[in-house]
């Protein structure tokens, strides 16, 4: 369980819940704002939460749940507690509620900084990654830190949840990045994987792009999807020297299949994030971003440790256990350009990278 604030009177709770209790029964949940300063005709404020279950499609036994907690006037100026009261209410023995208190946040004397909320935001665009974990390829993450960093320039953030995936070889990897150097302090969030890159056309950038879709507070991107084994026989002896985007240029044609698509959006104003999509904010989502951003996905070369390339072929057109493909060049244009902008932002550290 997390919680973080939204603002001076507005918090977030995020947590696990058990599933069977939401479809069954009703849980009911009570925020309660308990200040530090006793003398203070406010030191105790409860309000009802307001439950969002995010990715309902997603959980089986358990759930996401996000509880936002709205106070009637700002809280906190003087430190203080955030209290939940999670109560079954009507979940199994009707006659048995049960009720849980957390303290979900200490906040100490002045350690909020109220003014963030009004102000421009620090970063242009802020990365929320999903959860790393297994034995990552630090050649994989290397390359694909290299190439956001370089798209998403100077006025951003990534944020990575190391879930035992950052093992010390991909620690290696992050942390010249890390040396170059919250929901309030960018512009656009974004939402995808360590084995999807971003794309915008060469005519264009992520601020034009961005910029063009700002009247929408969401909108989602379309996925590319890569095999992760096809490479060209003109490749043959030096696959270890060309990235994985650089020589895996073989793009899924398949037709009539659903794609997950991945996400930006505006966190100011948005209650609570999905895995692939947002349902709770204020304002309007577009899907129609085609010709403006898309993502390439290359499914399961992140977890690969040994050579990507285990096929070779010469066609620019092929059909390979019924899935027909297409040579696409797109990405692998941009390799030379990625390889030079992180050799001049942290020098040849990283040239002896292992798989």
């Amino acid at each position: 369980m997390s919680a973080y604030r939204g603002g001076a009177s507005t918090f977030a709770i995020n947590g696990l819940s058990s599933k069977p209790l939401h479809v069954f029964g009703n849980p009911t949940y009570q925020c309660e704002y308990v200040s530090n300063n006793a003398t203070n005709v406010n030191e105790s404020i409860i309000v009802d939460g307001y439950k969002i279950l995010p990715d309902w499609g997603y959980g089986r036994v358990y759930t996401t749940v996000v509880v936002n907690c709205t106070f009637p006037i700002p809280v906190g100026e003087t430190g203080g507690k955030l209290v939940l009261h999670a109560s079954t209410n009507g979940g199994g023995d009707t006659e048995n509620i049960h009720t849980d208190t957390i303290t979900v946040l200490d906040e100490g004397s002045r350690s909020v900084n109220f003014s963030i909320f009004n102000e421009a935001p620090k970063y242009d665009y802020l990365y929320c990654g999903s959860s790393l974990y297994g034995n990552l390829s630090p050649q994989r993450v290397r390359e694909w830190i290299a190439y956001h960093v370089r798209m998403f320039g100077e006025k951003s953030h990534f944020v990575i949840h190391d879930a035992g995936g950052v093992h010390p070889e991909v620690m290696e990897v992050l942390k010249p990045w890390m040396e170059q150097g919250y929901r309030f302090m960018a512009k656009w969030m974004f939402f995808f994987d360590v084995d999807e890159f971003i794309y915008v056309p060469k005519n264009s950038n992520l601020k034009s792009v961005v910029d063009s879709l700002s009247e929408y507070t969401q909108f989602t991107i379309e996925q590319r999807t890569m095999s992760n084994k096809l490479c060209l026989t003109e490749d043959q002896g030096k696959e270890y020297r060309k990235w994985g985007f650089e020589k895996l240029m073989y793009r899924d044609m398949k037709r009539g299949m659903r794609r997950d698509r991945k996400y930006a959006i505006q966190p100011r104003n948005v209650f609570a994030t999905g895995v692939h999509l947002s349902q709770n904010f204020v304002g309007k989502t577009t899907h129609k971003t085609e010709g403006r951003i898309t993502y390439y996905h290359y499914h399961g070369t992140i977890s690969e440790r040994n050579e990507p390339c285990r096929q070779l072929v010469n066609d620019t057109v092929l059909k390979l256990d019924a899935t027909p493909y297409v040579m696409d060049t797109t990405m692998r244009d941009a390799a030379v350009a990625v390889k030079r902008f992180e050799l001049k932002m942290i020098g040849s550290t990283l040239q002896k990278t292992r798989q």
